[in-house]
């Protein structure tokens, strides 16, 4: 397989060498880190985080706080205070925000903006102009915000106009996400009265944790196999202090990593551990991984563990699509980890592989295809069928500016009969800034 990169790309590849060993502990998990940022603008006084993920997308999130009227500095690495104006207070942007490649801090800041009665535009980098954002928008129409400006089919740039009196509604997300549960609750948290958010299947919950955290009235109640989140709006947020734990999405790679190269042995340590963020872990666990679970323990309301990784002969098994939501980001470096398990792994549902940075179900299936792995697409369904050994290898992935892709493809080069190269290694920074350091530490080779 042949990739052409931009003239500012930054190839690199991954060769096989000795086993991974040692300790290391990931970056801070993103998803927190945009709404710590959030939170903390949208709290009257300084909001205090330790931890945070200082990647590009984060820190896109920290300037469009910034803009809106908050005081953001860093204090050392992985520090950082926010002095936040409180609700209804924001100030309006003299400039478009600019989010880079930051689908979930454009989202979620697309909810805050809904609910205020300013004008914001929302744009970014040529990944996230692709990316749709009607399902975010058609909410907060809803509640009374208007979109004044958008490029084709709800694309970036949009120009919001936010509610100056925000209407409580009760919505139904058309699908499991996160990203849509949380625009309508931050647009809600400045209305008169109690917004409703019901999912049909229960999505990750940070954002129900952190209102909580803050000082805010919300009530979270099973429904079926989903979930209904109410919450009673105009509430005094309170600065609370954030500990960011480490993405589960980050830790990933280190662990499938460590799983495919013979004779490893990795702790990877503070990971968060919220149920519906461990589907990764629960899956591998199921194809035979030797993960053990030590030290469960709980940070700024999250659970977290050590995670010991040891090298393992893995086997296909079938993931069912209800697992989806709570390991979306991590059926790439998953379908990596399938490329070296015996027998067929058939991973159902992932229809929202084709919204994200790039449309990564086509893109794992072409990564695959250029290390020599057989692999089928059928309707959303990806199957990979395992030889139980080292793929071949030797092929270059075409990113398509997806920070995921990339660093799946460089594990899998790390164990793979010849070594592995992607086009562009750049965008990794977005959520994964010391990625190749991390790595190296433990043994892998970049070349």
């Amino acid at each position: 397989m042949s990739a052409h990169p931009t003239p500012s790309a930054q190839p690199l590849g991954a060769e096989r060498g000795g086993p991974l060993r040692g300790r290391v502990r990931p970056p801070g998990d993103k998803s927190i880190s945009h709404r710590a940022f959030i939170f903390g603008l949208l709290s009257r006084g300084r909001t205090a985080i330790e931890g945070l993920l200082e990647g590009d997308d984060v820190l896109r999130t920290a300037a469009a706080c910034r803009a809106l009227g908050a005081r953001v500095e860093r204090h050392g690495a992985g520090l950082w205070q926010v002095d936040g104006l409180g609700l209804g207070a924001l100030l309006e942007p003299r400039d478009p925000l600019d989010f880079g490649n930051a689908g979930t801090g454009a989202r979620l800041m697309m909810g805050v903006v809904g609910g205020h009665g300013i004008v914001a535009t929302f744009d970014g980098d040529a990944s996230l102009r692709k990316r749709p954002m009607r399902r975010v928008l058609d909410p907060l129409l809803l509640i009374g915000a208007q979109v004044v400006g958008e490029a084709e089919g709800g694309r970036c740039p949009i120009t919001l106009r936010g509610a100056h009196d925000p209407a409580p509604i009760a919505y139904r997300t058309p699908v499991a996400s996160a990203q849509i549960k949380s625009a309508v609750l931050l647009a809600g948290l400045n209305a008169r009265g109690r917004t409703i958010v019901v999912e049909s299947e229960a999505s990750r919950d940070h954002t129900e944790k952190m209102l909580l955290h803050f000082g805010a009235d919300v009530l979270v109640e099973s429904e079926g196999d989903g979930r209904r989140i109410t919450l009673t709006g105009r509430p005094e947020l309170t600065p609370r202090p954030v500990v960011v734990p480490a993405d589960p999405s980050s830790a990933a790679f280190p662990i499938v990593a460590a799983l495919v190269t013979p004779g490893s042995d990795v702790v990877v340590e503070g990971v968060m551990m919220n149920p519906l963020r461990a589907g990764l872990v629960v899956t591998l666990i199921e194809m035979g991984a030797r993960i053990d679970v030590l030290g469960r323990r709980r940070e700024g309301g999250e659970e977290i563990a050590d995670l010991r990784v040891r090298a393992s002969v893995l086997k296909g098994v079938e993931i069912p699509a209800s697992r989806a939501p709570s390991m979306i980001d991590e059926y790439p470096v998953l379908a990596v980890a399938a490329a070296f398990a015996e027998g067929e792994t058939r991973m159902r549902g992932l229809h929202e592989l084709r919204v994200k940075e790039s449309d990564r179900l086509a893109a794992i299936s072409a990564g695959l295809a250029a290390a020599g792995v057989e692999r089928e697409i059928v309707g959303d369904d990806l199957i990979v069928h395992g030889g139980g050994r080292p793929p071949p290898g030797g092929g270059v992935v075409a990113t398509h500016l997806d920070h995921r892709i990339a660093m799946s493809f460089l594990v899998m080069g790390l164990a793979s009969a010849r070594p592995m190269a992607v086009d562009d290694a750049a965008m990794i920074a977005t959520s994964f800034p010391n990625f190749r350091p991390l790595m190296e530490s433990l043994g892998a080779r970049f070349v």
